[in-house]
């Protein structure tokens, strides 16, 4: 488990998008430590709100605070709200961390069935690598993979820990449709697609779990923070386990 250095030791820096939000940039690089800077100040902010708060959105190196600037000027009062929010999230960053960080939720087992027509990239991505497609199966299924963010589509994550030697580039030519559940490798990522939608990834299989559903209570299976595992199933079972 990665660990993130005290906030108030961060170079952190702040930028307005748009008059009703501030981006915090926890630096340039991404990596589980800076996920655990993101993840660590925005339980922070959860905890103790500013008036007017709206939405925070992680992503690889950044966290997005939405805000009401109605609110947020407390009704008028601060004639500058993106300044008054800035300075409250600059003294929330410099504030002692809590004596003690909540704990992680048990990793998620993500079935998969790779090859054939749910992974017709498969061999692409073996050749690439000068491997077996066997072979890119067991380095697929052997990291424990961190859920960086959730963006593209609703409900799509983008992993952290794909084995290097499985990096491939996109597709040429994109899909103009790939199966929802389809999982995927771009580059050093893997992803799973949660909605059909066109796509570039070279795709090595698919899961039968789906992953977002708007009329579930929490409409994405995944979040930002989570940590999961391939698990490789054969097409029967991957029948058996999928959801209509």
């Amino acid at each position: 488990m990665s660990t993130a250095p005290p906030l108030s030791a961060l170079p952190v820096r702040l930028f307005p998008l748009g008059d009703a939000a501030v981006v915090l940039e926890f630096g340039t690089s991404i990596s589980p430590a800076t996920h655990a800077a993101i993840a660590a100040f925005g339980a922070r902010l959860a905890a103790q709100p500013f008036a007017g708060l709206r939405e925070m959105v992680p992503a690889f190196t950044t966290l997005t605070v939405y805000y009401d600037p109605w609110l947020a000027s407390e009704n008028g009062h601060y004639p500058e709200p993106y300044e008054r929010v800035a300075a409250q999230l600059r003294e929330l960053l410099a504030a002692p961390a809590p004596a003690a960080a909540a704990q992680e939720a048990a990793t998620v087992d993500i079935p998969v069935c790779y090859g054939g027509a749910f992974g017709p990239d498969l061999a692409f991505v073996a050749q690439h690598a000068g491997l077996s497609a066997a072979e890119v199966v067991r380095l697929h299924t052997a990291p424990e993979y961190l859920v960086h963010m959730i963006g593209f589509a609703p409900g799509f994550p983008y992993l952290g820990g794909l084995d290097a030697r499985l990096a491939t580039p996109r597709r040429s030519q994109p899909r103009p449709l790939v199966p929802a559940g389809a999982v995927g490798i771009a580059g050093p990522q893997t992803g799973i697609y949660s909605l059909p939608t066109p796509g570039g990834w070279q795709l090595i299989g698919r899961t039968p779990l789906a992953l977002f559903n708007p009329e579930w209570a929490t409409p994405s299976r995944l979040r930002a923070g989570q940590r999961l595992r391939f698990v490789a199933v054969s097409e029967a079972e991957f029948a058996k386990i999928e959801q209509p």
